[in-house]
């Protein structure tokens, strides 16, 4: 019956609001003063947002995180999290250990444990998204388990000053798992240990600012110690004077134990102060494959790459690049740049994977679109290629509620999406389609009672739709539903109210055949 499915419509409409989950409040005058009490209520799928006016209340506060599904986010600025010492766990300030996690707009500092591998986050779940947060001073800024099945994005985020001096801590930390993506981020100055270490099986290292500057005494840029299918495409990598290590990409140092083992390297721009020379690209003998070395800057004293069998083209290696300022970390092309449609086209990766660069990055820890303008240059920076925002068709984060940055990073320009909640402290709020706010709250949850309770009225008038179906087919108008709910669900209840109401029919002869279609 028509009606029938009407009701089962109504059904779907009522159990679907109720799966969106909470959104559970955090700060001054809030459902929960601390985040660590809205953790331990969260169900999975609720989000959790935490007010920046609260910073200063919330150190001290740390905890393991368990629901799965969550959305944790800052909130009118970026929320600050500092441990003063105290752990969860004796591991980290948050222990996610739920799946599916999403982190934004957070800002973690002062993680440390007994045995020096104190994390901003320690990730124990499969398959983490951060996006837009700033991790600094602690032992660890992330640190993962092994999970072959998770995956782990960061974007737009800063790592600054992590490590303990051990050499066995550093900015970020990502174990054995399916795939590890770093893109539009910025990582400095680290303590002994690496700006960037991963055993994942695929590494795609995109667009970012990976720096040692003055003040680091970092080791390796990047650390691919088990090798992987990786991608590095688009970076600034600098190494400074007080490096601990010469390599600046070291990949499969510890045993190329990955079952991927090609590595492409495409349109970095590198810079060593060291002076003693580096080697900008290091590639363990244990590796047979031939590295995929195109288009990028080596700019200092040191060897390009060391795999004798590497397949290099394009690349600038020796000579001025005419760099606009690299001494203040500006890697653009300056007129007259010998770099300058200098370049080769860099193909695909054997995957299918494209090596022709889509973006370039923006400090801090943004990026923006790149045209190609003639023919592709060399190096990190397209000359006069830069869109100026970034675009619709790249990866990028998602929404949030507006706000003004604070540390580190002090928030994106302005042109990434996901910053709509943190604008920085000198960029407009973002212009990305996905970027916005709502206003609406949710800040407590309904139980099961009531769901329960409209389930079995339905049930009980569908059992007597042979009675009233007459009176409820002239009295239900789609006319009326469909605005209503189009408005709160869009076009799939929109689409299930049209077959379960669409235009009136005559009532059905009696003893003639009557349809038996069901919708699911």
């Amino acid at each position: 019956m028509r009606v029938r499915s009407l009701l089962c419509g109504f059904a779907v409409f009522y159990f679907a609001a109720a799966a969106l989950g909470a959104t559970l409040q955090v700060g001054p005058g809030q459902t929960y003063a601390k985040p660590c009490a809205a953790f331990a209520a969260a169900k999975p799928g609720d989000t959790v947002e935490i007010s920046a006016t609260g910073n200063g209340t919330y150190d001290g506060d740390v905890c393991a995180i368990a629901a799965s599904n969550l959305t944790i986010r800052g909130i009118g600025g970026r929320a600050h999290i500092d441990a003063i010492g105290m752990s969860a766990q004796g591991k980290a300030i948050w222990v996610v250990q739920g799946q599916n996690t999403t982190i934004e707009n957070i800002e973690f500092s002062g993680a440390t444990v007994t045995d020096m591998n104190g994390a901003g986050i320690r990730q124990e779940g499969a398959n983490l998204t951060v996006r837009n947060c700033y991790f600094h001073d602690n032992e660890d800024g992330i640190l993962t388990g092994a999970d072959p099945t998770s995956e782990i994005v960061i974007e737009s985020s800063e790592f600054a000053r992590n490590g303990a001096g051990d050499g066995y801590s550093h900015n970020m930390y990502i174990g054995h798992i399916k795939k590890f993506t770093l893109r539009y981020s910025y990582s400095h100055s680290a303590k002994v240990g690496h700006l960037v270490k991963s055993r994942a099986e695929e590494n795609d290292i995109l667009y970012n600012r990976l720096t040692g500057e003055s003040d680091g005494t970092e080791s390796y840029e990047i650390n691919l110690p088990n090798a992987g299918t990786s991608y590095i495409v688009g970076n600034l990598v600098q190494q400074g004077p007080t490096t601990q290590n010469s390599a600046m990409l070291d990949y499969g140092s510890e045993g190329a134990s990955n079952a991927g083992n090609d590595l492409y390297v495409v349109n970095n721009t590198f810079v060593n102060e060291r002076t003693s020379g580096a080697t900008f690209v290091s590639v363990s003998s244990g590796v047979a494959v031939a590295a995929v070395i195109k288009n990028n800057i080596f700019v200092g004293t040191g060897t390009a790459i060391s795999q004798a069998n590497s397949v290099q083209a394009g690349n600038f290696a020796s000579g001025n690049p005419m760099l606009v300022d690299s001494a203040n970390f500006d890697y653009h092309l300056a007129p007259g740049s010998p770099c300058i449609d200098a370049g080769v086209d860099p193909g695909s990766a054997a995957s299918g994977f494209s090596l022709l660069p889509q973006a370039q990055y923006v400090q801090p820890a943004s990026f923006e679109g790149r045209q190609i303008v003639g023919k592709i240059d060399i190096g990190a920076y397209e000359f006069n290629g830069g869109t100026g925002v970034a675009d619709a068709g790249l990866p990028q984060g998602g929404s949030g509620s507006g706000g003004s940055g604070q540390g580190g990073a002090q928030g994106a320009a302005g042109n990434i999406g996901g910053n709509g909640f943190d604008a920085g402290t000198s960029g407009a709020a973002s212009a990305s389609p996905t970027a916005g706010s709502c206003s609406c709250r949710v800040t407590h949850r309904q139980g099961f009672t009531g769901p329960l309770v409209v389930l079995g009225i339905l049930l009980l008038l569908a059992r007597r739709l042979p009675r009233t179906h007459r009176l409820l087919r002239h009295q239900v108008r789609p006319a009326l539903i469909i605005p209503w709910s189009n408005k709160f669900l869009g076009g799939a209840f929109l689409n299930l109210i049209r077959k379960g109401a669409r235009t009136r029919t005559p009532a059905p002869v009696r003893g003639a055949s009557v349809s038996t279609d069901r919708y699911h």
